[in-house]
């Protein structure tokens, strides 16, 4: 299309040709022409949030769910400072978004104008590329190269500011439509040592997870590790890299791992990692494994070139993308009769993330999660949640389905479980999106319920509130015993609350209430809320607040 148009327009209409159709957004007359040229493309649902780090976490979300970039659009300043949250959990999460921040006019740039801020200086550091459209003639080029730049290797985050006097320019520009994309070939030499390795290893394990697994690579990933017989770990809330039904799963690095599993990690003569990157949370602070691995041998695989041999050192390292990585492998020739330590590991597993009541606990999370498991399979729900001690119940007791079941924040970002549900109930209606939250992590974004109602979104909201920020108290306590300052919290009625935004909730107090406000929640239709009241001394699903 090369018609005289506006610059909002030539954004739009190249955002629908390279697959755009949804955009989260929090409203800013820096970007009104956007909005009027939105008013006439209805295949893009516009999805309008009440906070910018909501929406820019529904966009992470989305991102994360499709594969294709997760859009959002902000305003300046204070928008953009609110939507950062999101770039960089995109970032850390390996996660293709988009975030466009309305900018100021260009004549009045360097003057301190209102909400003047240098965006592309702010997004260096947290996005892949950050940058600035000065003329409308070339939006095409940007989108074409931002989108690129989103989905290519490891994605991420793509930032890009719009000059306010430049989106209502009327010009003629060359649309683009979407690029192909940019698959790394496979050397079949890189194959002979790394099957030679794994042939010879006597304890060999498996770390997935990180950037493009979907269920197509885990389904592939999962017949190579079965006929082998290699445990498969994942990393830091990567649980859904590959269904946990597969009877190679070892279960989930991370904060509160299954200590056999860690054990596990430290004897094996060799890691394949696939996708991972072996950051902190999977690798305890990088001692689980260290960058220097004495006496294991590390097979890295990564999409992204720049990540191998960047903090670990990698015994052999191939630059792939999962999905042909695990492709390969699934058909390769594999020995006859699989190793023993897949099966086992898998059986430790099992064991581990079967709850077991504990004595003296009113509202025990783990019978929680145990009756969710009766009533919702793991390929019917998708999990979302933020940050906090109250997800290591879930961490530890759901069983996880196929990629796309798990949405959950690598970055450790508080806020995320609300919106990631609702993008969530969005895009996959045939699934039901929990929102798994604390109670100081629901306050964080608590007020996207209105979007979720006002959207007509179907979810379930689990709020574990035990009046306080459980997992800087478990810290304090370690740190300073007995000194307790900033963090408890007096909070309202969630329950009351919900229902003034519309949605259906009740109260959960004891073990045995659960399971029936459970069936009345399901039973349920649109927004539903279960306030579970629990004891902060129940810090963890194996230790006690007052045993630190």
């Amino acid at each position: 299309m090369t018609q005289t148009r506006s610059g909002g327009r030539i954004l739009v209409d190249n955002l629908l040709a390279h697959g755009c159709d949804r955009i989260f957004q929090v409203p800013g007359e820096s970007f009104l022409a956007v909005l009027d040229a939105l008013h006439d493309v209805p295949a893009i649902d516009l999805v309008t949030c009440r906070q910018e780090g909501g929406a820019a976490f529904m966009a992470c979300a989305d991102g994360a769910l499709t594969g294709r970039p997760g859009v959002c659009f902000v305003t300046r300043g204070p928008g953009a400072t609110n939507a950062s949250i999101g770039v960089h959990v995109a970032r850390q999460d390996s996660i293709p978004l988009l975030l466009f921040v309305g900018d100021i006019d260009r004549g009045t740039r360097d003057r301190e104008a209102f909400q003047e801020v240098d965006l592309p200086a702010m997004f260096a550091p947290l996005a892949k590329w950050a940058t600035r459209i000065e003329d409308a003639r070339r939006i095409p080029e940007y989108i074409a190269r931002a989108w690129t730049v989103a989905t290519s290797g490891r994605p991420g985050p793509v930032v890009i500011a719009l000059p306010e006097d430049m989106l209502v320019e009327q010009v003629e520009a060359v649309d683009r439509s979407l690029p192909a994309p940019l698959p790394v070939a496979l050397d079949p030499k890189d194959f002979v040592p790394l099957f030679e390795r794994l042939r010879a290893a006597e304890r060999p394990v498996a770390i997935v997870g990180g950037a493009g697994w979907d269920r197509a690579t885990g389904a592939a990933f999962d017949c190579f590790a079965k006929n082998w017989g290699i445990p498969v770990a994942g990393a830091f809330r990567r649980q859904d890299a590959i269904a946990n039904t597969s009877p190679a799963w070892a279960g989930n690095l991370g904060y509160g791992p299954n200590p056999k599993l860690a054990q596990r990690i430290r004897d094996a003569d060799l890691i394949l990692a696939v996708g991972a990157r072996l950051g902190e949370a999977t690798t305890d602070g990088y001692t689980l494994i260290t960058p220097d691995h004495p006496g294991q041998v590390l097979i890295h695989i990564h999409p992204e070139a720049e990540e191998l041999n960047r903090a670990y050192r990698a015994d052999l390292a191939i630059h792939a993308g999962v999905f042909a990585f695990a492709a390969m492998c699934a058909r390769a020739d594999f020995p006859g009769t699989p190793h023993p330590s897949g099966a086992e590991a898998h059986a430790e597993w099992l064991e581990w993330s079967s709850p077991k009541p504990r004595e003296g606990v009113t509202l025990d999370l783990g019978p929680c999660v145990a009756a969710m498991r009766e009533r919702l399979s793991p390929e019917d729900a998708i999990l979302c949640n933020g940050a906090g001690n109250f997800s290591s119940w879930w961490h530890r007791y759901w069983h996880s389905g196929w990629s796309g079941s798990q949405l959950a924040p690598t970055a450790g970002a508080m806020g995320y479980g609300v919106p990631a549900a609702v993008a969530a109930a969005l895009r996959c209606p045939n699934k039901l999106a929990v929102a798994i939250a604390g109670d100081g992590d629901f306050l964080m974004n608590g007020q996207e319920l209105a979007t979720a109602v006002q959207t007509g979104a179907e979810l379930l909201v689990l709020l574990v509130d035990n009046g306080g920020y459980g997992t800087i108290r478990m810290h304090q306590e370690r740190a300073y015993p007995r000194r307790t300052s900033g963090t408890a919290l007096a909070n309202p009625d969630f329950a009351a609350l919900a229902r003034a935004y519309g949605c259906w909730a009740e109260t959960v107090e004891a073990t045995d209430a659960f399971a029936p406000a459970l069936d009345r929640a399901l039973a349920a239709g649109g927004v539903r809320l279960l306030h579970l009241k629990t004891d902060i001394e129940v810090i963890t699903p194996g230790a006690l607040l007052s045993g630190l």
